[in-house]
């Protein structure tokens, strides 16, 4: 039986928090995990003031006991690559085994300020967050010293010793994109597939297209978490509604709503070249769902039973996945 697991977006942004005591986005972390949600999120940018994700996370980690604790969706590009693996690794650690890492290469007409202040070049980004991510899984998984790496872009000698996670191997590795070198690479590589929200059919397309690429990469085709983030808001009537999205998008995003609708219709839009239908897999693919807001609530659902995401939220941020049953995100 597919499960739905939801979770909650900490709204890190200074704008989301002004007036108030940061610190109390901790506490917002520990009473979703009382109310029984199944994780707590937190996003990463470097375009205005923003609490660290993984420093919010450590924080969080240290007072919660059950909640995954995930990256909706971390830029490694931002940091240094070893530091970052020794980062993440010191995570998982404190977090006793409970960290998802979600993780993107940025938007293009938004990004490109991002990795200017990183001293990190745009193009061939991709490549740099594959990199990333195989050098981490390699300095995670060694029993000694790591001599060398040698990716597309990245080329390491003389790597000393870095710390090792809770977990063999590291944790579960998201990636946040939705075109089709992003699903290609997410079935090759990738433990979840972690998009902006598309259409419920592309989002089926795109899950088989996973699942096409994982069997020819001799993984299984459920090896891959289904996941989504989508901003959703129950307002009196849709003026009021629309309002309070766009508002929310220009604090979260830094963009109007009619820019991430035009995101939206690029993923809806693309040639119909891709299978219709289910993942190809045996069950099911149960809809995912992270949905963010202006202001905090206490109730909402998540429920799938087509494959096809379906999210029903107040004013809150929500994410789920499949079972513990499966390996993944616990």
């Amino acid at each position: 039986m597919d499960l739905v697991r939801m979770g909650v977006l900490l709204p890190l942004k200074a704008e989301q928090w002004a007036g108030a005591d940061p610190r109390r986005l901790v506490d917002l972390a520990v009473r979703a995990e009382r109310a029984g949600y199944d994780s707590v999120w937190a996003n990463d940018t470097l375009l205005g003031a923003h609490i660290d994700p993984l420093t919010v996370l450590a924080a969080v980690a240290a007072v919660t006991e059950r909640v995954t604790l995930g990256t909706a969706a971390l830029l490694p590009a931002f940091r240094r690559p070893v530091q970052a693996a020794k980062e993440i690794a010191s995570l998982d650690l404190l977090a006793g085994g409970r960290l998802v890492l979600g993780v993107g290469a940025g938007f293009p007409g938004r990004s490109e300020p991002e990795y200017a202040a990183s001293e990190v070049p745009w193009p061939r980004r991709f490549a740099r967050l594959d990199d990333t991510v195989a050098l981490g899984r390699q300095l995670w998984a060694a029993e000694g010293p790591t001599s060398s790496f040698t990716g597309d872009v990245l080329r390491l000698s003389d790597i000393p010793v870095s710390t090792r996670p809770y977990r063999s191997g590291g944790p579960p590795i998201w990636l946040a994109g939705a075109t089709p070198a992003a699903l290609a690479r997410t079935g090759r590589h990738y433990d979840g597939w972690l998009p902006y929200p598309p259409q419920p059919a592309t989002y089926a397309a795109g899950l088989a297209d996973i699942s096409t690429a994982a069997l020819a990469a001799g993984r299984q085709r459920d090896a891959i978490t289904p996941a989504l983030f989508a901003t959703v808001l129950l307002a009196p009537d849709v003026p009021s509604g629309l309002r309070a999205v766009d508002e929310f998008c220009r604090e979260n995003y830094g963009l109007p709503l009619d820019v991430i609708e035009r995101i939206r219709r690029s993923w809806r839009d693309r040639p119909s070249t891709w299978p219709q239908g289910s993942a190809g897999s045996s069950r099911p693919a149960p809809a995912t769902s992270s949905c963010a807001s202006p202001r905090p609530a206490s109730t909402g659902s998540a429920t799938s039973s087509t494959g096809s995401p379906t999210c029903c939220s107040a004013y809150e941020t929500r994410w789920c996945h499949r079972g513990p049953d499966e390996g993944h995100g616990r």
